[in-house]
């Protein structure tokens, strides 16, 4: 049997169609809120066993999970191509299913021993870490796989058992994901429940949920934030970004011509740390549109499963729309279309990569998050004109420096309000790395020891210096 065949209702449920054929995918049950509470139930009756393996007996179960991932990853990210659209090749799908498997692990390679907090001779105190419970984790539809990962691992490595809600646009991925880690894992310590709005709200306000995690839009996570309130849940927000690069003018436009494309284009656009906005100096400014359209004229674009295509269809009409709208508007706003912006007629969600010169900084596709394959790329004059546009928005996720002065782009880097700032390349992100937003793109922190500990409690033991025993 297959992983597709296996995570399928017997009969019934709701059809996932391919993204860039429309061809049907499979089917996906749609459980309500009483299937959701039974799901809490389960995973928080898993929890006191899970949490009693101790720290390496959960770390050789999630290692061996990772195995598993890495023994099925073909068929995972075939899956994933055509569900999420995304090409197998390039940083798409087996790329994403690579990631998985080296951030289960690099989660695991966190060391956890408890912090000495005070040892003055009079007095000794240390900070050690609990699990919170169940943690409910909600994901977006771009990144499917990989993002549940980014949630999960942290979440089971500190002892808390999961109750995970895909997004309604890309359940089967998530849930053969989950199909796959449960081969290793324990009964209901990892609970997959598919559904929409309504069972995300409940999850949301769930008096069975400890902690959530959520991955989307600021809107939404908005909405969550609001109906944790009242259980007063520990919440984690990885919202949307807008991500600013600026170019500095001692940069050479062909040598960052490719880093400034993926940076941009990376899932076709669909990622929320991508480059979304392009400051360039006049001095530069002809040449990095000339070196940038050379690059993205060079990018195929197709179905994800023939194996030369490294871009794919967005992942469904309304982001289309959203994408296709904001291209319009900057046209009729007076830019300059460099490449792209006159979409195909034909089967599937393809816009093409997209460059848009000569916009004002306040035109939408640059003040609004287009999420998808196109780019603005906007003239400034002084730097300190173009750190001031980089900060005018209410976002800041993540921001890039390009530059080949060490020491310009550090000094760059501290006046930009983002939670990540690269140099000389952008989303670069780290699982030894704390990554998180500044501003509205969302609060708290994932990866390294920082996103481990917002999966847990701290408890601190403080005495006389003498008073109790020291851990070992």
């Amino acid at each position: 049997m297959t992983i597709l065949e296996a995570i399928q209702p017997a009969t019934g449920g709701r059809t996932i169609t391919d993204p860039a054929t429309g061809e049907a995918v499979g089917r996906v049950a749609e459980p309500g809120v009483a299937d959701l509470d039974a799901a809490v139930a389960a995973a928080r009756a898993a929890q006191p066993g899970w949490a009693a393996r101790g720290d390496a007996g959960r770390a050789a179960l999630l290692s061996a999970a990772a195995d598993a991932v890495e023994a099925h990853a073909e068929e995972l990210a075939v899956l994933l191509s055509r569900e999420q659209g995304k090409p197998l090749n390039g940083p798409n799908a087996r790329f994403e299913l690579e990631a998985c498997a080296t951030w289960l692990r690099a989660t695991l390679a966190v060391p956890l021993d408890p912090e000495v907090a005070v040892d003055d001779g009079e007095t000794y105190a240390e900070i050690h870490h609990r699990p919170l419970g169940v943690v409910g984790a909600i994901g977006p539809w771009n990144w499917p796989m990989m993002i549940s990962i980014w949630q999960l691992a942290p979440a089971l490595r500190m002892g808390n058992t999961v109750v995970i809600k895909p997004s309604e646009y890309t359940p089967l991925s998530v849930l053969a994901l989950a199909h796959v880690l449960n081969t290793v894992l324990p009964a209901d310590v990892l609970v997959a429940v598919p559904g929409g709005r309504g069972v995300g709200e409940a999850l949301s306000s769930h008096p069975g949920i400890d902690k959530l995690m959520f991955t989307g839009s600021t809107v939404t996570g908005k909405a969550i934030i609001r109906a944790s309130a009242d259980s007063v849940k520990r919440v984690t927000v990885e919202l949307g970004g807008n991500d600013a690069g600026i170019v500095l003018d001692d940069a050479d436009p062909a040598a960052i011509a490719e880093g400034l494309f993926w940076g941009a284009f990376i899932n076709t656009g669909q990622t929320c740390a991508a480059l979304k906005r392009l400051y360039v100096p006049d001095s530069l400014y002809d040449a990095v549109c000339d070196e940038l359209t050379k690059v993205a004229a060079e990018m195929p674009m197709g179905v994800g499963l023939d194996e030369q295509n490294v871009l794919g269809p967005l992942q469904n009409r309304q982001q289309y729309d959203i994408v296709a709208g904001l291209v319009d508007e900057a046209r009729a706003g007076g830019g300059r279309v460099l490449i792209g912006g006159d979409p195909a007629d034909g089967p599937g969600n393809f816009y093409p990569a997209t460059l848009v010169a000569d916009l004002p900084n306040d035109n939408p596709l640059v003040a609004q998050e287009q999420f998808g394959p196109a780019l603005p790329i906007v003239r400034y004059s002084s730097l300190d004109e173009a750190i001031a546009w980089a900060n005018g928005l209410n976002v800041g996720l993540g921001a890039s420096v390009w530059t080949p002065s060490p020491a310009r782009a550090r000094d760059v880097a501290l006046r930009l309000d983002a939670g990540t700032v690269w140099i000389n390349e952008h989303g670069a992100i780290d699982p030894r790395v704390p990554f998180g937003g500044a501003k509205q793109s969302g609060y708290g922190v994932e990866f390294a020891r920082a996103g481990l500990l917002e999966c847990a409690q701290p408890v601190a033991i403080k005495g006389a210096a003498g008073s109790f025993a020291p851990s070992a």
